[in-house]
């Protein structure tokens, strides 16, 4: 299984996803300043590994305090608030930074070293519970597949956007141990390459057929019939089932509708959102133009182009056949199964 993040002698180490397939590269993140630049600039990535690694952050921050208990609290909040900051999209970010809040606030009365041990034991537990999360998900997806299945996704919701398995990439790997999957077309997820770097370089690790086309050669694939089914990943869930998730889904979810090929979001219970109500009210980031103008340090076009670069467009529930989620499958209406799951 991939490591993505761990903690060693009470440091962040996390794979660096920016030098993926060419190096296997881990960093040493001392700071809780260099996790949320870490966060930022891709090197994490992936709506539960962002969270997960957020908890891991500011775990080792609390850790380094040195100050008085009084002046703990407001030296929580200012390492909380800068991990909050740097990805506005994932709503995984947002749960793991208030599940830690609101252990730091259960034990605030305590010795300041026993609220350190009990974030760094949150922060790893949320690490299991990840896991153990992605493999039901793998599970119930698993049953969704037809025996043979051709599976489309995009960008990356596999181990590497996780702690281990994957989402959308969990009901691939599950799938295919049980020889329901034939193989997998890896959409490349311009502008950033993740379907390229990532999703391909995963399922050869894993030994499973996979495929990589242009984003823009999904709808000629599909019309050729050699797709079966869709399944992506999610940064963000409304309550009515719309999802955010990386640029080029909504496209995907458009032309699989028009083919009559069912479309699945698989993704963790904690990455819907009830506080949003429908796709409309989902942030949506806008990143650095330079992914666009350029592929690694060439510039592919005039370097002053103006670009519109949203790092994530939002799925409506319509075009959504299913959510995968651990605790099963949520299907329309969307709105009421989300509420009877997350109410469980």
């Amino acid at each position: 299984m991939i490591k993505t993040v761990y903690f060693e002698d009470d440091v962040v180490v996390v794979l660096d996803q920016r030098k993926l397939p060419g190096e296997v590269v881990y960093e040493k993140l001392d700071t809780v300043e260099k996790v949320a630049e870490a966060i930022k600039l891709l090197m994490v990535r992936g709506a539960p590994l962002i969270g997960v690694t957020a908890a891991f952050g500011l775990a080792m921050a609390v850790s380094q305090f040195k100050g008085s208990r009084e002046e703990l609290k407001s030296y929580f909040k200012q390492a909380k608030d800068l991990l909050a900051s740097t990805r506005p999209t994932a709503v995984n970010l947002f749960w793991a930074l208030n599940r830690m809040e609101q252990v730091f606030n259960q034990y605030a009365g305590e010795d300041v070293e026993i609220i350190k041990k009990k974030l760094k034991q949150t922060a790893l537990k949320m690490y299991e519970e990840d896991i153990k999360v992605n493999e039901a998900i793998g599970e119930y997806g698993s049953e969704l597949l037809p025996v043979s299945a051709r599976v489309m996704t995009i960008c990356n919701a596999g181990a590497a956007a996780t702690c281990g398995f994957g989402t959308a990439l969990g009901v691939v790997r599950a799938g295919f141990n049980k020889g329901r999957v034939d193989k997998v077309w890896a959409c490349e997820t311009r502008p950033v390459l993740q379907g390229a770097r990532l999703t391909v370089w995963e399922l050869i690790q894993d030994n499973i057929p996979v495929t990589l086309i242009t984003d823009n050669m999904a709808g000629y694939v599909m019309n050729l019939g050699n797709v079966d089914v869709v399944v992506v990943g999610a940064d963000r869930i409304a309550a009515n089932g719309d999802t955010a998730n990386k640029i080029g889904t909504y496209s995907l979810a458009v032309l699989a509708y028009h083919h009559n090929i069912p479309f699945y979001v698989a993704a963790p219970l904690s990455t819907i959102d009830l506080n949003i109500g429908s796709g409309g009210d989902i942030p949506i980031e806008e990143r650095d133009k330079d992914e666009v103008r350029k592929i690694k340090d060439f510039y592919i076009t005039v370097e002053d182009v103006d670009v519109f670069n949203p790092a994530f467009d939002v799925t409506p529930n319509h075009l959504i056949k299913g959510i995968i989620t651990e605790k099963g499958v949520i299907t329309p209406p969307f709105s009421e199964g989300i509420k009877m799951l997350k109410g469980k």
